[in-house]
């Protein structure tokens, strides 16, 4: 709602409606960086903690391209907001830090499913199969999307510098492998309820409902990956703004979460196969 008179500035054609659209702006960007604040320093602290701590190791994990992704967006706009001078991304910063949380708050849910239902051996091991090779192609996944952003900063920055935050930022909500993170682990956590929900009658269903788990599980992983690299090209191109590169990743985790599911429907709404005598029939 604070965000709203600035995209309205576009609209307005005469002097007098410019110069009243922009006292508007400058008063909703202090209120939006007011709202902002508290959302940087309190709700995105794991993530900003998780990438300090991942560099430390020297390792590039998940949260270091959010983090960039989070500080590259609200400085810049603190910078505009105290100059009153060009754009600011605050709601692109609240969108991006409320979808991270709902994705890794179903993310979370997934695993504390799996650690309930443990004693599922087949579908655990699995689990710890496939987990290490979604994990690898998330490392490189995120390794090239932030060489990538800096590339194309730099080349933005020289074709028109107005457009480079916005593409970096883009690009950078674009990098976090939420959907991936969350591939496999929403998958066989969807099996092992089904497992609760129906237990099986014998070793060949369960392997069938792995077999099942491990074709939701690729679709879940591949199928974010090629949503993500559908996306950069426009991201890249100055089309898809940071807030709909937010809401692009949300639905990702979203379609992932929903995918899985499928498992569990599927199971439970089967039903057994039941033969009936000629007896029962006429009965």
């Amino acid at each position: 709602m604070f965000a709203f008179p600035g995209y309205m500035r576009s609209f307005s054609s005469s002097p007098a409606d410019i110069e009243s659209l922009s006292q508007v702006i400058v008063l909703m960007n202090w209120a939006s960086l007011c709202l902002t604040m508290p959302v940087v320093l309190y709700c995105a602290w794991p993530i900003l903690k998780g990438a300090v701590e991942s560099l430390s190791v020297g390792r590039v994990g998940m949260d270091v391209p959010v983090a960039l992704g989070i500080v590259g967006a609200f400085l810049p706009s603190v910078l505009n907001t105290w100059t009153q001078k060009g754009e600011v991304y605050y709601d692109s910063v609240t969108m991006f830090v409320a979808f991270l949380l709902t994705a890794r708050y179903l993310e979370l849910c997934a695993r504390q499913s799996v650690t309930q239902s443990a004693s599922h051996d087949l579908i655990e091991r699995f689990r710890q199969s496939v987990t290490g090779h979604a994990n690898t192609l998330a490392f490189w996944f995120v390794s090239i999307q932030l060489v990538l952003a800096a590339v194309l900063g730099l080349v933005w920055y020289w074709l028109d510098p107005s457009q480079a935050v916005p593409v970096v930022v883009a690009l950078l909500v674009m990098s976090c492998p939420c959907a991936m993170s969350m591939s496999v682990p929403s998958a066989v956590a969807a099996a092992h309820a089904s497992l609760l929900a129906r237990p099986a009658k014998s070793e060949f269903e369960v392997v069938q409902l792995t077999q099942h788990t491990g074709r939701i599980a690729r679709q879940n992983l591949y199928g974010s990956i090629v949503w993500h690299l559908l996306m950069t090209p426009l991201a890249a191109l100055g089309i898809v703004a940071p807030w709909l590169a937010a809401v692009s990743m949300l639905v990702s985790s979203l379609v992932v979460a929903a995918n899985s599911w499928r498992i569990y429907r599927s199971r439970t709404r089967e039903v057994p196969a039941q033969w009936t005598g000629p007896a029962a029939r006429q009965g």
